[in-house]
């Protein structure tokens, strides 16, 4: 009899995690590897945050706290939506989650039902079908394509809704393409979703703050006010506040989905880590002067490897709107010969022959759900990143 449940059967380990504990161990043992596989931004915590988070554990704010936030950083959070999203919401809709994963799972978790279905753009974050399958439901996965940016187009999205579809999780920018909705596109989205009133959306806006040029930022809820009342948006302070091991997600909507969602954590996790919501509260009521500089950075390395990929010859990389990936096609690839002699027959062989011949760590597009591409992570100096590269380029010139 195996000791795996059934539930935990229908799932894969993090690819993306995977990838990079692979190039940490090959490094342990004195390999020159080079990682992009983790998205995590290579900046430090600020100052101001960390100094916030000693004055709790000083203060003795070191007690369990309610189950899903206090609430002065609830408080933190409605402002937070107001002042960058004009999203009014109360603390009683607000949700503190210890992670952005928590967020979506629980939100899954109290809502589906066997055969219930959430519709998800591919190239998708890797845990979004799987935190589906564990809740329950059915992930269906809707192929977008590079020619369109990577994005879903609103009759794939009427073509993908079904009586038994619960949720459309919808991330902008995207892990794992930096892919971002502007305005019209969401516009043509919400046309498609008010037409299907039993369909909600969870939207995933954890990288808002990644954006580069000139692009305006919006959030499905505040370009149709008529979804508020069946939207979770989703966000955190791992990201722009270079906060990942912070562990704080949160979200608002809906009172009675906030309730269920608060109704798991009495029985999972209990509250987000005491000290970390204190800290999220100076994050988002503190200074937000670095948040654009930090972005501008991003965006010259983006420009720097987008370059460099470009030239690898068999490799076309896109220029994505935000976050910190790159999502390359590989198709120029496919059927040849590596320096090692295998045949490279998919993302997931490039990824592999990459590591063994060059020690850069990448993650293979068919974790992501669309294929054959690859994700890089830029968020490493640009000293690595012309290194990594370099490699990148090597190895392909060897490919016949």
């Amino acid at each position: 009899m195996s000791l795996e449940s059934a539930a935990l059967a229908r799932v894969k380990p993090s690819a993306t995690l995977a990838a990079d504990q692979k190039g940490r161990e090959l490094k342990a043992m004195g390999r020159d590897i080079i990682s992009l596989a983790a998205g995590e931004p290579d900046f430090d915590t600020p100052d101001n945050i960390k100094d916030a988070a000693i004055r709790a554990i000083r203060d003795g704010k070191t007690k369990y706290t309610n189950v899903d936030g206090i609430p002065e950083l609830k408080e933190a959070i409605v402002g937070k939506f107001a002042r960058e999203n004009g999203l009014t919401y109360k603390t009683s809709q607000v949700n503190v989650s210890p992670g952005g994963k928590p967020v979506i799972y629980n939100a899954m978790v109290s809502t589906l039902n066997p055969g219930d279905e959430v519709v998800i753009p591919a190239p998708y974050w890797v845990s979004y079908p799987d935190m589906v399958r564990l809740a329950g439901g059915t992930p269906v996965p809707v192929l977008t394509t590079a020619a369109a940016g990577f994005k879903m187009k609103p009759e794939q999205l009427e073509a993908a809704i079904t009586p038994r579809t619960r949720w459309l999780l919808l991330n902008s920018p995207s892990n794992p393409s930096g892919a971002a909705y502007a305005k019209a596109e969401l516009r043509a989205l919400a046309d498609v979703l008010l037409r299907h009133p039993h369909v909600w959306v969870l939207t995933d806006d954890m990288y808002e703050h990644l954006i580069f040029g000139d692009f305006d930022y919006w959030t499905i809820a505040q370009v149709e006010p008529e979804l508020y009342d069946r939207t979770l948006t989703m966000n955190g302070v791992s990201k722009a506040y270079a906060m990942t091991g912070w562990r704080i997600g949160y979200a608002a909507g809906p009172e009675p989905l906030i309730r269920l969602m608060g109704k798991v954590m009495s029985q999972t996790t209990s509250n987000p880590c005491s000290i970390s919501q204190w800290a999220a509260v100076e994050a988002l009521n503190g200074p937000q002067d670095f948040i654009k500089p930090n972005a501008r950075l991003f965006e010259e390395r983006r420009d720097l490897v987008v370059s460099m990929l470009n030239q690898a010859r068999g490799i076309h990389c896109p220029t994505p709107e935000g976050a910190f990936y790159v999502y390359p096609s590989v198709e120029g690839l496919i059927g040849r010969t590596a320096p090692s002699g295998k045949v490279i027959g998919s993302d997931a062989d490039f990824a592999v022959e990459l590591l063994e011949s060059q020690g850069v760590s990448v993650v293979f597009g068919a974790a992501f759900g669309l294929s054959p591409f690859f994700r890089i992570s830029y968020a490493t100096s640009n000293a690595v990143l012309e290194d990594a590269c370099a490699r990148i380029q090597r190895f392909c010139a060897a490919v016949r």
